[in-house]
């Protein structure tokens, strides 16, 4: 009995299985082997992918030691962090500063004038930048994490060669993916390109937040590959290609250099138009319509810079905040000494504890090369960028009304990092993409039973008769739907599985783990139970598993740290502070978990869903015309109110802006697709087998 895909499930609509079969597709086959989560989901525990705790070699971690030192001393001492937020600017004397450091080249090999540093490494300095400067940190993180990535994972040697040594020593590079109308639905590119007789591609559509576009010399554009049909001649989409685009090449237009915003306000997010560029068939990443996986593995570094920056963030708040605390009197006492307050400390410090153990078993996976570990980089997005920016708010809290002061710099951390949860994949999204994605084969394999042994309501009697009799006396079938009936119906859980390699001090924490894992694996299976093929839009339900999923991982990731702490003789008041944070992160998150067990079951949401449809049909009755909309909706561009612009800067680039024109996204009017579709399809003229007369040499030169 083969498992079912989550795409078969009946009862789904056609436009929720067109969207898993998108993801499904986007996705790709699954690894071989199971990472961390997904094996949680079963119930498993791979101990052997979280200890010992991933560290570095001693002669890597000596080399970024002493750029991080080198690069603290700029930081505090010349790097103009508020000048950037108030005039909204990176100045080029910053930028040619981290070139020369090996900032910019950190991730590029050293052949081709990088530095070769591995990811943690990487992460590391990005963690350090965070503390000071998040637009910093993002410009540095865009440019390699995803803006050069593709080029040093997926490049060919004449690719890297001609590109690298650039972009590791003199210009930014830009990652071009984001549209009007595609946001976190990455395979839905409007952008297209259409190859030419000669292999060369035709390339079409527009592009927007693309972080230093306007200063970059690469781009990494993603868009369809659009492929005639040999019998109607129609375009049709076969896969995604990924392309290297540079801002010489006619036709690429920056008409949009940057806009306003809440913060990371020194960063320039672009938006491109690309109208008939010719890209040479040399500049193709990977292969022709596998670009998506290019895309998709850069996102999984952008996940752990993004956690970097945020965690250097919270850390830094985590300190201001209790600084504050101890030395601001009220009511002749330090505020530190009222509970309320107290508890605010304890969480900031487990939270952040929690965000480092992440982040750095995240980057230790990526340097040794793990395969299956989407999950758990977006668990780690997730994780940090809302508990990190919780972190900073709760500084501000205890600050008080000197917090939201501009002079105290805490309110620019709490701009800045606010952005994290929206981008590189917002985290609604991410939580449903967690929980699908972690119980993905297990869910596959309920499926296929519940299509076995289960009455079909679409059949007739006699054919569901004939289907469960066979399939309950089919061995194989058998196998899979007694264990499992025997978890959904009579409540039997399988035992917890062990954890051996944790140090001794530290075996309360490890059974707890254990048992949560249990429990989580056993709840995955009545949630889907309990929805049945409504899981697929109860988002509220996905996000409770995803939530436990998260919490775990962050509870392992904590354990194996600290294995590591003690094993490593660790000593004095900050590890005194990191076990005591520790011990309460586990305290605290395991009654979250089984608080979301609870509501699993037990829950407002039938009621939210109708306040939620109540204010949606009240929003409708609302005239468009006083609100703003966005410019990809149906209604069209001009459905919502203008935005104003006096008083807010303009960023304009150069070229026409394409939504002042009449026309639908994607489109462009000097391409002519019915000439491109004959060339590509006319024969060829093959001659008359005769060989070719040779030339003179003077018309050959």
């Amino acid at each position: 009995m083969a498992d079912r895909g989550l795409s078969d499930i009946k009862g789904v609509s056609k436009e929720d299985q067109q969207m898993i079969q998108n993801i499904e597709s986007m996705m790709g086959p699954e690894p071989e082997d199971m990472g961390f989560i997904k094996n949680a989901f079963w119930g498993r525990l791979r101990e052997d992918l979280i200890f010992p705790y991933p560290r570095e070699s001693d002669e890597e971690r000596e080399q970024c030691d002493a750029l991080l030192e080198e690069l603290e001393e700029y930081l505090e001492n010349e790097h103009p962090r508020v000048e950037i937020d108030q005039e909204q600017y990176i100045p080029e004397w910053v930028i040619d500063r981290l070139f020369d450091m090996g900032v910019m080249g950190m991730i590029i090999p050293e052949e081709y004038g990088g530095l070769g540093l591995g990811v943690t490494s990487y992460n590391r300095v990005l963690e350090m930048i965070g503390r000071y400067c998040a637009s910093t940190a993002v410009l540095v993180s865009a440019h390699q994490s995803i803006g050069c990535k593709a080029l040093v994972m997926f490049g060919t040697e004449e690719q890297k060669e001609e590109y690298l040594p650039m972009v590791a020593q003199e210009r930014l590079s830009a990652f071009c993916l984001s549209e009007p109308n595609v946001g976190s639905d990455a395979a839905a590119q409007e952008s297209f390109s259409v190859k030419t007789e000669d292999g060369d591609y035709i390339l079409n559509g527009e592009k927007k937040w693309s972080t230093s576009g306007a200063m970059s010399g690469l781009f990494t554009v993603m868009c369809k590959n659009m492929v005639p049909d040999p019998d109607t001649g129609e375009l049709e989409q076969q896969g995604v290609n990924a392309l290297i685009v540079t801002p010489d090449m006619d036709g690429v237009e920056i008409f949009e250099n940057n806009r306003a915003k809440t913060g990371i306000r020194g960063t320039w997010q672009a938006r491109f138009r690309f109208n008939d560029v010719r890209v040479p068939k040399e500049n193709v990443l990977h292969e022709e319509g596998k670009g998506l996986k290019v895309a998709l593995s850069c996102l999984n570094y952008g996940r752990c810079t993004l956690s970097a920056g945020v965690t250097g963030a919270a850390k830094a708040a985590r300190d201001q905040g209790i600084k504050w605390a101890q030395t601001r009197y009220q009511f002749e006492r330090p505020l530190a000494d009222f509970e309320l307050v107290q508890q605010k400390i304890a969480r900031m410090s487990a939270v952040t504890y929690a965000m480092d153990a992440m982040l750095y078993m995240m980057t230790g996976m990526l340097d040794r090369g793990e395969t299956d570990i989407m999950v758990e980089t977006a668990m780690t997005k997730v994780f940090c960028s809302d508990f990190g920016w919780k972190v900073i708010d709760e500084a501000m809290q205890m600050m008080g009304g000197e917090g939201y002061m501009t002079e105290h710099e805490l309110e620019r951390a709490w701009r800045d990092n606010r952005i994290h949860s929206i981008v590189e994949g917002s985290n609604e999204v991410m939580q449903s993409f967690i929980f699908a994605y972690g119980g993905k084969q297990l869910a596959e394999k309920m499926v296929s039973i519940q299509e076995a042994l289960l009455w079909d309501s679409d059949e007739s009697i006699s054919d569901n008769l004939s289907r469960i009799l066979t399939a309950a006396t089919t061995p194989t079938v058998l196998k899979k739907a007694v264990p499992m009936g025997a978890q959904l119906f009579l409540g039997l859980k399988p035992s917890a599985p062990e954890l051996n390699s944790v140090h001794p001090a530290l075996q309360e924490q490890a059974d707890r783990l254990t048992t949560l894992i249990q429990k989580h694996s056993h709840y995955f299976k009545l949630v889907s139970k309990w929805e049945r093929e409504d899981v697929v839009k109860h988002q509220a339900q996905q996000a409770r598993v995803a939530n436990n999923a998260i919490y775990i991982f962050a509870l392992a990731s904590s354990l194996s740290k600290m294995d590591d702490q003690l094993r490593s003789g660790d000593y004095g008041p900050e590890f005194e502070r990191d076990r005591a944070a520790f011990e309460y992160l586990f305290e605290w998150f395991d009654r979250k978990i089984h608080r979301n067990f609870g509501e699993m079951r037990d829950n407002a949401d039938e009621s939210m869903r109708e306040a939620a449809e109540a204010a949606r049909a009240h929003n409708d009755t609302l005239p468009n015309k006083d609100f703003y909309i966005h410019e990809g909706s149906p209604l069209g561009r001009y459905a919502g109110k203008e935005p104003p612009t006096e008083h807010i800067p303009q960023f304009d680039g150069e070229g026409q802006d394409p939504r002042e024109v009449d026309r639908e996204p994607g489109e462009t009017d000097d391409l002519d697709v019915d000439e491109v579709i004959d060339e590509m399809t006319e024969p060829a003229d093959m001659g008359d087998g005769a060989p070719e007369e040779p030339k003179p040499a003077s018309d050959a030169e």
